[in-house]
C-alpha cells in the first residue's frame, strides 16, 4: 500500500453555531434536545421544528470561537528502584467549554452568570426600581443569590462542520452535546468607545448520573438543498 500523507477531509475550519436550553424542568439524564431528522441539518431541526424551538435558544454570534478543553489529573506512584515514576493512575477529570457571546443581549447575559430565568423579565417598567404600565421593557435583577441555593447548570449543543467525505448533495456536520453546563468564571459587561461589548464564558461541565458529560457526532446529511 502506498504511503499516503493525509487526509484533507478530515481538516475543520469553520465556526459553530451554539444552543441551551431554556426547559424550566430540564433533567440532563432525560433527552434534552429534538432527535436527528433524516436529510435535515440538525442547525435546523434546532431552529425550524416546533420541538426545538420550545427546547433550546440560539446564542447567536460569537468570537474566538468554541474551544472544549479535557483536563484530566493523574497521581503517581514512586518507587525505590527507578528515578521516574512507575505507574501513574488516573484520579480526577475536568472539561471546559469556553466561547464568547458577540451579542450583548439580556438572555446572553442571564446565561454567562448562571442566573436563574425568573430573574430575566419583559414587560412594563414605570421607573428603573419598580414594575408598573408605561413603557415596555426587558429587565435582569441582578441578584446576589443565597446560602444554600442551587447553581444553575443548563444543557448546550453548538453545530458546526465535521469531518470526512462530502458531495455536492451531503453536508458533514459535527455536533457537540453537554448535558451539564455552568458557567463557573467572572463575566464582565463593557461599553467601550472602540471595542464591541461581549461575554466571555467558561463552562464547566458536569458528568450526568451515567457518567457523562455529552457526546460529538460527526453526521453525514443528504440532499441538503
Amino acid at each position: 500500500m502506498a504511503y499516503v500523507r493525509g487526509d484533507s477531509k478530515n481538516i475543520i475550519v469553520g465556526a459553530a453555531a451554539m444552543f441551551v436550553s431554556v426547559a424550566a424542568d430540564f433533567d440532563p439524564d432525560t433527552v434534552v434536545f429534538p432527535d436527528f431528522v433524516e436529510d435535515t441539518q440538525y442547525i435546523d431541526t434546532l431552529t425550524d421544528s416546533a420541538e426545538g424551538i420550545a427546547l433550546v435558544s440560539n446564542i447567536g454570534y460569537t468570537t474566538n470561537g468554541l474551544e472544549l478543553q479535557f483536563q484530566p489529573d493523574f497521581g503517581e506512584v514512586q518507587v525505590d528502584q527507578l528515578l521516574d515514576v512507575a505507574k501513574l493512575y488516573k484520579q480526577g477529570m475536568q472539561v471546559n467549554l469556553n466561547t464568547a457571546f458577540a451579542e450583548a443581549t439580556l438572555e446572553n447575559l442571564l446565561i454567562a452568570i448562571a442566573a436563574p430565568s425568573s430573574d430575566l423579565t419583559t414587560g412594563d417598567l414605570d421607573s428603573p426600581m419598580d414594575s408598573g404600565t408605561i413603557s415596555e421593557a426587558t429587565s435582569l435583577d441582578l441578584t446576589s443569590g443565597s446560602i444554600g441555593e442551587c447553581p444553575v447548570e443548563r444543557g448546550l449543543v453548538a453545530v458546526g462542520p465535521g469531518t470526512g467525505d462530502c458531495e455536492a448533495t451531503q453536508y458533514v456536520e459535527r455536533i457537540y452535546i453537554a448535558y451539564r453546563a455552568l458557567s463557573i468564571d467572572s463575566v464582565t459587561v463593557s461599553a467601550k468607545r472602540d471595542e464591541a461589548s461581549m461575554f466571555e464564558v467558561s463552562f464547566r461541565l458536569l458528568p450526568a448520573n451515567s457518567g457523562s458529560y455529552g457526546k460529538i457526532v460527526d453526521r453525514t446529511v443528504n440532499s441538503v438543498t
